[in-house]
């Protein structure tokens, strides 16, 4: 599905609410006069709207949304109009408890909160369907209908036995026999052998936990039905309007900034128009740098954009703060712009907040919002959602752009389910997704676009390929990367890879025939160390340090580019390089800090000629990103520090936000950002 509105501007607004002001008329006015001149052009509304939209079964109430349609319309706005099914009314849950979710311990849960359905149920599923019609009837035909958001951050799981006699179909589908499944499972260890389907239940703290096929199935599976939830519900959606895209918002742990584990998101993708997501770093804490945060962001932003290759939407942050963190801190002055900025950089063509105007009531009264109940415009968050208007209507012809990346680190969600349920290596401490961000944060400090994809992508259009920690690796994946390298790539894998097959199951040996053929050595052993403990790697003439992990290997083809300096295994190589047809294999033995990494990937940067054209001296601390037309580049150039900085470029450039010409030497402010246009035909002389 392809809409070209999604195209013709930047859209800006977010998350509105206006069922919870139904009793204040003069606020509901009041609202669109502060949505334009906040220079707001999108609100998303029905979010969670389904008790006022149908107060009791089969009662509908619609004048309430006819005239947000009116309004919204009144000042050639855009609205994102959302299904209701992420939080249901008390009287569905009353007269149809079947609906509620069962927890893993097997209780039913009442009625409350948000996501408590079941997504196998017969009955949600048709209410969901019934509602959703009705909005598409009288909605999809409105001038100011943008997009449909179905439902709100999908997640959770259930245990019913409606759940659970769909996960034995599942398996049945997948597996066709018990024989199969007990050999997928290792099922005679411990004697969990299943001799009839109905045995089989979902993984639990007070039944079955620790069988790792099980797990990762389960998972799977919740996945696969959470998808098929969706599917669902927009099929009335796409019957009446096949022209309006849909997204659905996915998420990122927003404690620490890592891809969420509940769902299978590369998965998921493929069945939304739009990839959207939200968005809510925690800026200003002690805990990293600021640069080193907005790395993260970067990263979680590639990862979505790469899920299509095309523009995704931010659909919810906050222009301020949150309310639901240990701390709660404010966005400081420039914060929210160069955020803003940044995620435009990486490709988004919107930023939405959580939320328009502030609740009065319930959990997230004090969340951050555009509008507080005083209404006051003098406010610094009003003027930072103002500027970042202005600069989007500025900006308004970069809708087209897209980004190029040579470089792709791959990230796979069910390797990380599995990776963390191994019962193995350091359990606290294996920090699959955050050792693929620090593979990327190389590249991010050197301006280098990269995409972030999964092990289904086509590999042929990259020149370097890196796959940290990837623990489950099948026999087709093994197969696309051995092609991949005898075409011509390059790829680089790291310890803790390559060990368990697409069941979870170890190989008749450390590593596969075809593994250490890709990389030229073989895995001898893998060594873990206490916290604390380190080694070192010698490399090309420096020593660096290594911790966690150490992967002793022997040498078939491949040549020794690093050696281990200490304990049983010193002067063994711990980094390694092996040419295979055209393209070349490397293995890193050991976790590092980032020095290593920014020396080894620097050498192959050199070795590749991957290198930024427009910087010729730049800053860890300044991220600098392109987006491009098939004439024009536009460079991103944003401060991630507290203070002022310095960078060099190869060519004068026009800022185009402020309007003004800059010359080789750029000077930002703390948290400022640039907007720098180049043309093509200079960057190629």
């Amino acid at each position: 599905m392809e809409n070209g509105n999604l195209t013709k501007s930047f859209f800006h607004g977010g998350d509105y609410f206006p069922e919870q002001w139904l009793n204040y008329p003069d606020i509901l006015k009041k609202d669109f006069e502060l949505i334009s001149k906040a220079k707001m052009n999108t609100v998303t509304v029905g979010m969670f709207a389904w008790g006022c939209l149908e107060p009791e079964e089969g009662n509908y109430s619609f004048d309430w949304l006819d005239d947000i349609f009116e309004r919204v319309e009144s000042i050639n706005g855009n609205i994102i109009l959302a299904t209701p099914s992420a939080a249901r009314p008390a009287w569905m849950a009353q007269k149809y408890p079947e609906v509620l979710r069962v927890n893993e311990n097997r209780q039913k849960c009442l009625f409350g909160g948000r996501h408590n359905h079941c997504f196998t149920s017969s009955v949600y599923r048709e209410k969901v369907q019934k509602i959703n019609r009705r909005l598409a009837q009288r909605y999809g035909n409105r001038k100011s209908l943008l997009m449909w958001h179905v439902s709100n951050e999908y997640g959770g799981e259930c245990h019913c036995e409606l759940c659970q006699n769909a996960f034995r179909h599942w398996l049945q589908k997948k597996y066709k026999t018990l024989k199969d499944l007990n050999n997928a499972w290792w099922g005679n260890f411990w004697s969990h052998q299943y001799s009839d389907w109905s045995q089989i239940e979902s993984p639990s703290s007070i039944g079955e936990s620790m069988n790792h096929g099980l797990n990762l199935d389960w998972k799977r599976f919740v996945t696969e039905q959470t998808i098929d939830f969706y599917r669902c519900e927009i099929e009335p959606l796409r019957e009446i309007t096949p022209n309006i895209p849909i997204t659905t918002n996915f998420m990122a742990r927003e404690e620490d900034m890592l891809p969420y584990e509940g769902l299978d998101y590369q998965k998921f993708a493929k069945y939304v128009d739009v990839v959207s997501w939200d968005c809510y770093p925690t800026w200003h804490c002690k805990n990293e740098t600021t640069a080193e945060l907005a790395s993260k962001v970067g990263f979680m932003d590639d990862l979505f954009r790469s899920m299509k290759q095309k523009p995704f939407f931010i659909m919810e942050s906050t222009p301020s703060l949150v309310n639901w963190r240990s701390v709660n801190k404010a966005k400081r002055p420039g914060m929210h712009v160069l955020t803003s900025l940044q995620h435009i950089a990486h490709g988004s063509n919107s930023n939405m907040y959580f939320q328009i105007r502030q609740s009065r009531g319930g959990a997230e009264k004090f969340h951050g919002s555009v509008l507080r109940n005083d209404n006051r415009t003098d406010t610094r968050v009003f003027k930072d959602v103002q500027q970042v208007g202005h600069i989007q209507e500025v900006m308004r012809s970069l809708t087209t752009t897209f980004r190029k990346s040579e470089i792709a680190i791959i990230y796979d969600f069910e390797n990380n389910w599995a990776i963390n349920d191994a019962q193995a290596f350091s359990k606290n401490r294996k920090e699959y997704a955050a050792t693929v961000q620090e593979h990327y944060r190389v590249f991010w400090n050197r301006d280098l676009p990269v995409d972030v994809i999964s092990v289904e992508a086509d590999l042929r259009e990259y020149r370097l390929v890196i796959v940290p920690m990837l623990y489950m690796m099948s026999a087709t994946t093994l197969q696309r990367f051995i092609e991949y390298v005898n075409a011509g790539g390059v790829i680089v894998s790291t310890y803790l890879s390559g060990l368990v097959d697409k069941n979870d199951l170890t190989h008749m040996g450390i590593w596969p025939e075809d593994m250490k053929r890709l990389f030229g050595v073989e895995l001898l052993e893998n060594d873990t160390y206490y916290p604390g403990e380190s080694n070192e790697i010698l490399y090309d003439n420096r020593i660096f340090k290594t911790k966690d992990y150490q992967s002793v290997i022997d040498l078939i083809t491949a040549k020794s580019l690093g050696t281990y300096g200490k304990d049983f295994y010193a002067k063994s190589t711990a980094v390694s390089g092996n040419r295979l047809g055209k393209g070349r294999a490397y293995f890193i033995g050991a976790r590092t800090d980032g020095d290593f990494l920014d020396a080894f990937y620097g050498n192959l940067c050199v070795d590749l000629n991957l290198n930024q054209a427009f910087i010729i001296e730049g800053d860890n601390e300044v991220s600098v990103q392109s987006r491009n037309t098939k004439s024009d580049t536009y460079y991103f150039v944003m401060n991630f520090s507290e203070s002022e900085k310095t960078i060099y470029t190869k060519y004068p450039s026009r800022d185009i936000v402020n309007n003004e010409n800059c010359g080789v030497k750029i000077v930002l402010k703390p948290y400022e950002v640039k907007v720098l246009h180049v043309e093509s035909i200079d960057i190629n002389k």
